[in-house]
């Protein structure tokens, strides 16, 4: 039986990973498109992504994999160990580590974890970009051993989460909390600024939370393009997402627009 998130099955009893070093995607992007703005700028990390995710956003950015299944999209396996080595090889190209993007990979955290120990043993950093929808003791185990996060807060209701699958925004919350309170551990925010799921009242509320969590977390407000279920809705103009960051610096200090 396979999950909801088309990455976790059922066997013999026990919920384990399935897409387990199955990778669909794999590029050497620079850490400002994670977004991470204020951690090691300048440098680059090694992404790969898996497919399944525990959301169902209709704007989904990556859909492609981010709403795949084993069965649906290519993968090839690769081991933890494969894996740091190709990011120790591409050192010379300014790679600082490996970061787990693209699709959810919080539904695979074992293979996180796995790669990531062996990584710092390289000296290598690890990265995760998540929706930060994840079970508090998978993530207290995950924390020191991640150098640096984004993630995506999308809605800012339980309600609003619904919409996008599930009325987890207390879970995102607690668990950009717990980041923001790991000392080894650098934590950034995104909101996409998907038309009917973000308005300005909204982004009022979420920066008055980070900044009750810590004013310092640097917040990204980023333009959404038309995708998968919303291509005929239009993103909302530059001007808008300009007036929202300017709501966001009314509570935070460092506050950054991406996809613009």
């Amino acid at each position: 039986m396979v999950g909801a998130c088309g990455a976790r099955v059922c066997r013999e009893g026990a919920v384990v990973c399935d897409n387990y070093g199955r990778l669909t995607s794999a590029a050497l992007d620079p850490v400002e498109k994670k977004p991470l703005a204020e951690w090691m700028p300048g440098s680059y990390v090694l992404s790969v992504g898996s497919y399944g995710c525990n959301l169902s956003c209709p704007f989904c950015q990556n859909h492609e994999i981010a709403a795949a299944r084993a069965d649906t999209v290519a993968w090839r396996y690769v081991e933890p160990a494969e894996l740091v080595a190709a990011a120790e090889r591409l050192r010379p190209r300014g790679n600082v580590g490996i970061a787990f993007t693209y699709n959810e990979p919080l539904i695979g955290w074992e293979f996180v974890r796995d790669t990531a120990r062996l990584a710092h043993e390289r000296g290598l950093k690890t990265v995760v970009v998540s929706n930060g929808v994840v079970c508090a003791d998978v993530w207290r185990e995950l924390l020191p051993l991640v150098d640096a996060c984004n993630i995506d807060l999308k809605a800012a209701s339980d309600e609003a989460y619904a919409r996008l699958g599930a009325g987890v925004f207390e879970t995102v919350v607690d668990t950009i909390r717990a980041a923001a309170a790991c000392p080894t551990c650098h934590v950034e925010v995104t909101t996409l600024c998907a038309p009917g799921f973000i308005d300005a009242d909204s982004i009022d509320r979420l920066a008055r939370l980070l900044a009750s969590i810590d004013p310092s977390i640097p917040y990204h407000v980023t333009q959404y393009v038309p995708r998968w279920r919303m291509t005929g809705v239009p993103a909302a103009p530059d001007a808008t997402v300009r007036s929202y960051a300017d709501i966001a610096r009314n509570w935070l200090g460092h506050v950054h627009i991406g996809n613009m």
